[in-house]
């Protein structure tokens, strides 16, 4: 697929499934964030669903999660090494590359993605990132990494109705780590990864951005 076309595909697929109440099983719960599963219907795992209320505008959560170089995602989310804008194919759309450092006790490895990114805003002030993998020349395999694979995923921040200092921040993720890891590994793996997500962000909303 071409890169805006991939972009899109992931956009539907989130859309799908913010739409789609069906199937979830609830695996973690904290005061930040509800976190369910259900099996992928696009690789051979899960997809987990997170939502909950950051304690901090829209627009201020999405400048803390917008695929940038060198920007906040780096400094809060202890999960990313390093952030990259390998392409820009048009004012909505990137290819990003993402590393991160070894993680679980280091039981996985250092691991690089790379994916189309989409920004979408709708008219009542909903800011959406959608991504998936994909390939791009400029940017091969790296030899210190595992190359992951992420399908249809991405953050939702949708205003609260009478409270503009609140987001409601409703994400999904689907991401294959690769390298033959255990599936016991993976599936302890995610869930707390994602409520650190939460957490982080909550605080990087408040504290990162003036």
């Amino acid at each position: 697929m071409e890169y805006q076309e991939a972009a899109q595909w992931a956009a539907l697929h989130l859309e799908n499934y913010r739409k789609d109440p069906s199937g979830w099983s609830l695996c973690k719960q904290t005061n930040k964030v509800s976190i369910s599963w259900r099996p992928s219907t696009i690789f051979r795992g899960s997809l987990y669903r997170a939502e909950g209320i950051l304690p901090a505008k829209p627009e201020d959560v999405f400048k803390c999660i917008k695929p940038e170089t060198g920007g906040l995602r780096e400094k809060w989310d202890e999960n990313v090494k390093e952030v990259v804008v390998v392409a820009s194919i048009n004012e909505n759309v990137c290819v990003v590359r993402t590393t991160t450092p070894s993680a679980f006790m280091k039981i996985i490895s250092p691991r690089e993605f790379l994916d189309v990114v989409l920004i979408k805003q709708d008219e009542d002030g909903t800011k959406m990132t959608a991504a998936t993998n994909v390939e791009h020349p400029l940017s091969p395999p790296q030899p210190n990494y595992v190359r992951g694979l992420n399908f249809p995923c991405g953050c939702i921040c949708i205003p609260v109705p009478g409270d503009p200092s609140k987001t409601q921040l409703l994400s999904f993720f689907q991401t294959d780590l690769s390298g033959n890891l255990p599936q016991k590994v993976v599936e302890s793996f995610f869930p707390s990864n994602i409520s650190g997500f939460y957490s982080n962000l909550a605080n990087a909303a408040v504290t990162l951005v003036a």
